[in-house]
């Protein structure tokens, strides 16, 4: 795998148009200096967060800024029409996988951004209309260009991906599927086999459920479990998702420094397989077969 990761997590930038405290693009611009600093330099964009203002936002800081753009690591996403950018009569969600669409789109978040190179792209859905040799030639022209480093997807199934990957020059280098203790199903139906045995890099998003690993019986069972390791609640959730085959690697969503700081430090814990399968138990609510 080529991916290059090499921090505990991606920083989602997904809530990032809802953080007042970030909203000055100085004190954001001090914000992602302080995160480089600690050695988390990979962030997490799509044009569908706050319908483009999070990149935005995070174009404004780094204008402010320009020496943290070299120090910088950006996955990005697109292929979502949210219904206000739908100019049609029906004002309808719906993917766009054209070249016309795609490209505009990877020229539009470089923009937004004020960078001129995004490490990865990422397709960001299916799209049953995708023509799968129109599409596979803008993402191959985009790496060509030096636009993008590299392409993936997101929220494929196998036979969808690899359809594509067959149209491309390219490899596809990194996939995003939801997978967590909440949404374990990936690694039972073989969506987390397929990624590893094409030589994808996971990467996890909804690492924490959307806070739903800490609910209920799973959420009782983390806070014991938490408790005994000595590590937060979150810190063990992650700490799951990084002991699998390929080490996913989980997108978090906080943008709360004491948060972010507790969850590199926890970034390293390796759970001994009793622990890891008593968890999983406790997520399906059935006993290891």
């Amino acid at each position: 795998m080529t991916s290059g990761f090499d921090a505990p997590f991606l920083l989602g930038m997904m809530r990032l148009s809802d953080s007042p405290s970030l909203s000055d693009p100085r004190t954001l611009a001090d914000w992602i200096e302080a995160r480089l600093d600690e050695g988390l330099t990979w962030f997490d964009h799509a044009d569908t967060y706050g319908d483009r203002r999070c990149e935005a936002l995070f174009g404004e800081a780094l204008a402010l800024r320009p020496a943290l753009k070299s120090r910088i690591h950006t996955v990005a996403k697109a292929g979502v029409v949210l219904p206000g950018r739908d100019t049609s009569r029906f004002g309808v969600k719906h993917y766009n996988t054209s070249p016309a669409y795609l490209g505009q789109a990877i020229d539009g978040i470089l923009s937004r951004l004020g960078v001129e190179h995004l490490d990865h792209f990422l397709v960001q859905r299916p799209d049953p209309l995708m023509d799968v040799s129109a599409t596979a030639h803008v993402l191959d022209t985009a790496i060509a260009a030096g636009k993008v480093g590299a392409v993936g997807v997101s929220n494929f199934l196998p036979e969808q991906w690899r359809r594509l990957q067959q149209a491309m020059t390219s490899p596809l280098v990194v996939n995003q599927l939801e997978l967590s203790l909440a949404h374990p199903a990936s690694l039972f139906n073989g969506l987390y086999d397929a990624v590893l045995s094409d030589g994808h890099q996971p990467i996890a998003r909804s690492s924490l459920g959307g806070g739903s690993v800490f609910e209920d019986v799973l959420g009782t069972a983390i806070e014991r479990m938490a408790k005994e390791l000595q590590i937060s609640h979150a810190g063990l959730a992650l700490a799951w998702l990084r002991r699998l085959p390929g080490q996913p690697v989980p997108v978090i969503g906080t943008l709360k420094d004491n948060r972010i700081h507790e969850l590199a430090r926890e970034g390293r814990v390796d759970l001994d397989r009793p622990t890891w399968f008593a968890l999983l138990e406790e997520a399906r609510s059935q006993r290891v077969g």
